[in-house]
C-alpha cells in the first residue's frame, strides 16, 4: 500500500508542481502572521501584565452585587441535568442575586420532565421554546434573553463546570475594565484530557487557545472569536448588539466581531470552565465540522460589504478578522494538499531544483521553513501553557500537532459540503460520556 501510494505520488509529481508554488504564495503570509500572533502569545506568558483583568481582588462583601443571569441552553441532555444543576449551586454568589434559565426545546419531553423532578431552587427557571425553526443553540439564547432579568449575563453549556468564583472575577473584571467592554470571555480546558488521543489534542488545542492567543489577541486590543461558552456579557450591551445570529452555526464568533463592529470590545479573565471533549472522532468530526461551517458563515456575511467592514473595525482590526476566520479557513483547506504536493514534488525530484524559476524556488524556500517553523511555535505556546496548569504529562501530545491538523482539514472539506446542502443544520454534540470529572489541572 505505502509502494502504491509513492508510486501515485511520483507519477503525479510534475503536474502537482504549479500547485504547490502557488500554495505556497497563499500560506506564506497566512503562516508569518499565525506564527507571529503565536510569538506574540509566548512573549505574554513570559512577561505576563500585572494589571490585566486576570489578576483578582478578594470582592468587598459591602458592596451590592447585581442579578446575574446564567443561560443554560439544553437539547435532549436529560442525563447531564443532575450534574449540571449540582454544579452551578455550587456557584459562590448570593442565591437571591441569580437568575439561572435552563432553555428547553418544547418536543424535548425527557429533559423537561427531568428538570421538573429535580426540585430546582427559587433561583433556577425552566424555559421552554415554542418549536420553531431554525433549531440551533443561538436561538433559544435569543428567546431567553427576552426573560433575563440580570445586569450581567453567562452562557453555560451542559457539560460545563465553572469554577465557583468565576462571576466575581468576571465582575471585577468589568468594573476594572474600558467602559466600551461588553463581553468577558473565561478559559475553556478540558475535564477527560486522559481519555484517549483525541481529547488530549482537544486539550492542547483549548489550552494554546484559551490561556495563550485570546489573552494575547485582548492585550493588543484586538477583536478574537468567543468560544461558546463561559462569556459573561453587559446585558444592556448585548441587547443593543441584537443578541445572537439565529442562522449562525457559530454565533459566538459573529457575536464577538459584531460587538468590535458597533464600538464594543472584548477580553479575557483568569477564570476556568471545565467541560468534555468528545471521545470519538464521529462526534469530534460532526463538532468540528460545525464550527468550521460557522466561520465560514460569520466571514462571509461580514465580508457582504467589506469597505463598511473597514471602516467600522479600523484597518489594523480589519487584517485581524481577515486572518482569524479567512486565513484559518483557508489554510485548513490548503494543508493536505500543500502536504500531499510538497512530498510529490519531493520524491520526483524536483522541489527546489526547476532551471530557470528563481523567484519560484526563493518562495518555496520560504514557505516549508515556515510550516516547520510554524509547528514548532505551535507547540511551544502549547507547552507553556500546559506547564502553567501542571499538566506536563501532555506535552509529548504536541509532536502529533500536523496529524491533529489534517483531521481538522477533513472537517473543513465537510464543512464547506455542508455550508451548500445543510447551511443551517446544527450538528448535535453528545455530552455525558466522561461524566466522572478528573482533577483540577
Amino acid at each position: 500500500m505505502i509502494l502504491l501510494l509513492l508510486a501515485t505520488l511520483y507519477i503525479f509529481a510534475l503536474p502537482l508542481i504549479p500547485v504547490v508554488y502557488a500554495l505556497g504564495l497563499i500560506l506564506t503570509p497566512i503562516f508569518i502572521c499565525f506564527i507571529t500572533l503565536r510569538l506574540w502569545a509566548i512573549l505574554y506568558l513570559l512577561h505576563p501584565d500585572k494589571k490585566s483583568a486576570g489578576s483578582f481582588t478578594p470582592r468587598n462583601n459591602n458592596i451590592a452585587l447585581p442579578v446575574y443571569t446564567i443561560l443554560v441552553p439544553l437539547f435532549r441532555e436529560e442525563r447531564m441535568l443532575d450534574s449540571l444543576t449540582k454544579a452551578l449551586q455550587k456557584i459562590d454568589y448570593p442565591k437571591d442575586r441569580l437568575d439561572i434559565k435552563l432553555i428547553m426545546e418544547e418536543d424535548d419531553r425527557r429533559t423537561i420532565d427531568k428538570a421538573d423532578s429535580l426540585n430546582l431552587p427559587h433561583y433556577f427557571e425552566c424555559l421552554v421554546i415554542p418549536d420553531s425553526h431554525p433549531r440551533t443553540k443561538p436561538k433559544a439564547l435569543n428567546y431567553a434573553l427576552h426573560f433575563s432579568r440580570g445586569d450581567y449575563l453567562v452562557i453555560y453549556d451542559a457539560e460545563d463546570r465553572p469554577e465557583q468564583d468565576q462571576l466575581h472575577k468576571a465582575l471585577q473584571g468589568f468594573r476594572t475594565g474600558p467602559k466600551n467592554l461588553a463581553c468577558l470571555q473565561a478559559r475553556l480546558n478540558i475535564y477527560n484530557a486522559d481519555a484517549n488521543w483525541l481529547t488530549r489534542q482537544f486539550t492542547l488545542e483549548y489550552s494554546t487557545l484559551f490561556r495563550g492567543l485570546l489573552p494575547a489577541l485582548s492585550r493588543l486590543n484586538l477583536p478574537f472569536l468567543l468560544g461558546g461558552t463561559s462569556n459573561h456579557f453587559k446585558t444592556g450591551f448585548l441587547k443593543q448588539a441584537g443578541g445572537w445570529d439565529a442562522f449562525n452555526v457559530t454565533e459566538d464568533a459573529d457575536l464577538g466581531i459584531r460587538l468590535y463592529r458597533k464600538g464594543y470590545s472584548c477580553a479575557t479573565i483568569a477564570s476556568t470552565t471545565f467541560e468534555e471533549s468528545c471521545t470519538s472522532f464521529s462526534a469530534w468530526l460532526g463538532q468540528r465540522t460545525r464550527w468550521l461551517k460557522g466561520w465560514m458563515q460569520t466571514w462571509s456575511v461580514h465580508m457582504q460589504n467589506p469597505k463598511e467592514l473597514w471602516l467600522e473595525l479600523g484597518t489594523r482590526n480589519f487584517l485581524c478578522f481577515q486572518v482569524l476566520l479567512g486565513g484559518q479557513v483557508l489554510a485548513s483547506f490548503c494543508y493536505p494538499v500543500f502536504l500531499l504536493a510538497t512530498l510529490a514534488t519531493s520524491l520526483s525530484g524536483h522541489l527546489y531544483h526547476i532551471p530557470g524559476q528563481l523567484p519560484t524556488n526563493a518562495l518555496l524556500l520560504v514557505s516549508l521553513p515556515l510550516a516547520i517553523v510554524g509547528y514548532i511555535i505551535t507547540g511551544w505556546l502549547g507547552i507553556l501553557t500546559l506547564g502553567m496548569q501542571k499538566n506536563r504529562k501532555l506535552r509529548l501530545s504536541t509532536l502529533w500537532i500536523p496529524i491533529y491538523w489534517i483531521c481538522i482539514s477533513a472537517a473543513a472539506y465537510r464543512a464547506v459540503y455542508q455550508l451548500f446542502t445543510r447551511p443551517f443544520y446544527w450538528e448535535k454534540t453528545d455530552h455525558g460520556h466522561s461524566l466522572t470529572t478528573s482533577k483540577k489541572r
